[in-house]
């Protein structure tokens, strides 16, 4: 009896462990804070890689079109002045795409941005997949990203699976894809970055050094 209770209390907690995030920003607050770029339409994986091991620890996926939105599926960055919706950051200026990168490079953590341009058609389409996949389970980031990429023209072969290394390992042999390497020393648990973002502060970006890696 004390087992069977144990575990029908205990079935509860995990899967609320594992479970989603349904955050649902406003109509209003994701058309005040669109931002549009003058960069070319792009997609962008983002990469966090562990130091020294290599292991990879998150996917996300960096949309310029229309507008600028990262899509950080089962991410933990947030601030105060861009609103999410199901794992959609909108408003991503080139101050908060650096304050994004800067958050997760750290002592125990690079980054890897590979860029490809396309058309901005392709770009949009990206944009409606990732508004469409929904919110995404603790862990399944680069499943979430994989099936993203997917629905979107000309990147259908992208893989299934759980690793963020064989996602990238996949993307950078799309034709013209360019690289580069974001890290910095600040402490493992990056609490200085949050102290920023707490305060609602996004100074100019200087933690970083960028590094060709192709």
């Amino acid at each position: 009896m004390q087992r069977r209770a144990f575990l029908a209390l205990a079935l509860p907690m995990a899967l609320a462990a594992c479970g989603a995030d349904n955050i649902w920003a406003s109509d209003e607050s994701l058309r005040r804070a669109a931002y549009v770029s003058d960069e070319p339409p792009s997609i962008t994986l983002l990469t966090v890689i562990g130091i020294p091991k290599g292991e990879g620890a998150h996917s996300a996926l960096m949309i310029n079109g229309s507008q600028r939105i990262i899509f950080d599926p089962a991410g933990s960055w947030n601030h105060p002045a861009i609103p999410e919706r199901h794992d959609v950051l909108y408003g991503i200026t080139p101050n908060f795409k650096n304050f994004y990168i800067d958050y997760h490079a750290r002592q125990t953590y690079w980054v890897a941005e590979d860029t490809k341009l396309v058309p901005r058609e392709v770009a949009d389409a990206a944009i409606r997949a990732a508004q469409a996949q929904g919110a995404t389970n603790k862990s399944f980031c680069a499943v979430s990203t994989g099936q993203v990429l997917r629905r979107i023209p000309g990147f259908e072969g992208a893989p299934s699976g759980f690793s963020p290394l064989k996602l990238r390992e996949w993307f950078v042999t799309l034709p013209g894809v360019t690289s580069r390497k974001h890290q910095d020393g600040d402490p493992a648990n990056n609490h200085n970055v949050l102290l920023r973002q707490k305060d609602g502060v996004v100074a100019g970006y200087t933690g970083g050094h960028l590094q060709p890696i192709r």
